[in-house]
Order: structure tokens, then C-alpha cells, then sequence
């Protein structure tokens, strides 16, 4: 499939998911402001959202309200991911992640989580347009 804005319209449109519809939604208000599409995934991809390249996942308190909104779809990803890696806790995935907080009732770790379900999410849809 080719990178368009149609075409990550249509994934939008089809998709049962609501992070990937939100994260659709901020590649679809992100599409004017590069000449070179792909950037839009490779930024937020080599950089992290941590970097501050996603301005919705800039603030504490919106990437608490982000993980408290698509908690089920980023923890079933997580355990896919941890299941994949082999991993025993979410601290073998990251390196921040606080012990104390196994459940990510604190900042930090939905902090984390938040990101995680963000950056894997667009990765997925960049997946969609690249088959290697």
C-alpha cells in the first residue's frame, strides 16, 4: 500500500482499534507540515515521544488521560510484547519502569505506557505501507 492521506484515511476508517484511530488522526493533522511523509513516522520513531515530537504526549497529565483512555488496547499490547521478548515484568521492557508500580497506578509508569502504546501503534500502521 502506498503512504497517502487517503490511505491512512481509509486505515482509519477501518480499523475497530481507537489508538490506531487517534494515532491515524495524528499523522492525518501532521500530513501538511512535511514534504517528506515518512518523516512523520521516523521522527516520533527514532526520537520517542519523550522527545516531545508528539505535542499531544508532551505533558504529564495528558499522557496520563492518553494511557487511562486506551489502558486495555496498551496493555494488551505490552503483554503481547513481553510474551514476544520473553520478558518477566514490564521492568524488562523498560529501563525507567518503577518496581513499585507494577499495576502503573503512578506518573512514571503511565508516563511510559502512554508512549509505548503510541510508538508501537504508529509503527504498526507505518508497517502497513512497507513490506520489508
Amino acid at each position: 500500500m502506498k503512504l497517502t492521506l487517503t490511505n491512512i484515511r481509509e486505515l482509519k476508517r477501518h480499523s475497530a482499534s481507537p489508538l490506531t484511530k487517534a494515532v491515524c488522526d495524528f499523522v492525518i493533522r501532521r500530513w501538511h507540515d512535511y514534504a517528506n511523509k515518512e518523516r512523520i513516522f521516523t521522527e516520533v520513531l527514532t526520537h520517542g515521544c519523550q522527545s516531545g515530537c508528539v505535542a499531544e504526549l508532551v505533558y504529564t497529565t495528558d499522557c496520563m488521560a492518553f494511557y487511562e483512555k486506551y489502558k486495555r488496547e496498551i496493555n494488551a499490547m505490552l503483554t503481547e510484547s513481553m510474551r514476544e521478548a520473553e520478558a518477566q515484568s514490564p521492568k524488562d521492557m523498560f529501563r525507567e519502569w518503577e518496581d513499585s508500580d507494577y499495576f502503573a497506578e503512578g506518573v512514571n509508569n503511565q508516563n511510559l505506557l502512554a508512549w509505548y502504546g503510541f510508538e508501537e501503534t504508529l509503527w504498526r500502521i507505518f508497517l502497513n505501507f512497507y513490506d520489508n
